[in-house]
């Protein structure tokens, strides 16, 4: 049976997102931190690690991004998962007590519209949405509530409130599969499925106009640039690395020969993999 660790406690949009990926009859792990879904990839006691990389509405998790250049870890899936948030309560709290609600920063700012015209509640900063929703089944009926998926309301046994209190319907999060270990190589052969290729290059310090000239690289081969994202490193003050997610498969000849070309220009470059790109789904 395939192991998969991800964030957060069970009931977390990121086992969620892992079920997407690789189906139920999968073991989903679940750590603490982030660093600790790398670790557990590194130490090879799951076969794969699930990490959320953007939101449509909050932007790049840029930790995961670091981590990534840090492990040089391969991506080889993606899946886009709408986030539908809902306000939990104990079953024995009355909306009409509740004083304070819990959940991860991102989620509470994703709902912040809802939290300051609807209700009274304080927002207070937890690790993790399902592990908010744990928290207030724990303490039995009070004044605190929880926002967190309809999937964590029955898991916890909790009372939904209110669903859908996102500000925004359309608020997803893509999430990537990770491996410590290289996909088998393959030769390049078209498929219906669209494909992308996520890379990170870290330019020679302070070199002029090496961004238009990496730009420059897949424009003349007509490659499509999916996103690109700049990040400070931490070990070199005021120097930066690039993210990339382009259209198409490192094995495709032309994507092969721009990649080349770009390892000759660059002080780093790392190919985090190819992959299909992933379709949208719900909570299974």
């Amino acid at each position: 049976m395939l192991r998969i660790a991800f964030q957060g406690e069970p009931g977390a949009y990121s086992e969620a997102a892992g079920r997407q990926l690789f189906g139920k009859k999968v073991q989903l792990v679940p750590c603490e931190d982030f660093p600790g879904v790398f670790e557990k990839v590194k130490q090879s006691q799951v076969n794969y690690g699930i990490i959320p990389i953007e939101n449509s509405l909050a932007g790049s998790i840029h930790q995961n991004y670091d981590l990534l250049l840090q492990t040089r870890f391969y991506t080889v899936k993606e899946v886009y998962l709408r986030i539908e948030h809902a306000l939990l309560c104990h079953p024995q709290s009355r909306f009409s007590n509740l004083t304070e609600v819990l959940s991860h920063p991102q989620a509470l700012s994703q709902c912040s519209g809802y939290l300051r015209q609807k209700t009274k509640l304080k927002p207070l900063a937890f690790y993790d949405t399902a592990g908010a929703a744990q928290y207030i089944a724990s303490l039995g009926p009070g004044n605190k509530a929880a926002i967190a998926s309809t999937y964590a309301a029955g898991l916890y046994k909790l009372k939904i409130l209110r669903r859908n209190i996102e500000d925004n319907n359309t608020n997803t999060t893509r999430f990537l599969a990770i491996s410590a270990k290289a996909p088998p190589a393959k030769k390049f052969r078209a498929t219906k499925s669209a494909t992308k290729t996520s890379l990170a290059f870290i330019p020679h310090n302070n070199e002029p106009g090496i961004l238009f000239r990496v730009l420059g690289v897949f424009a003349l081969r007509q490659i499509n640039l999916l996103k690109i994202e700049s990040r400070p490193l931490p070990t070199r003050k005021f120097e930066y690395c690039f993210y990339l997610d382009i259209e198409g498969h490192q094995n495709q000849p032309s994507i092969g020969s721009a990649l080349q070309q770009l390892n000759e220009m660059v002080a780093d470059l790392a190919v985090f993999g190819s992959y299909e790109v992933g379709e949208t789904k719900k909570l299974l």
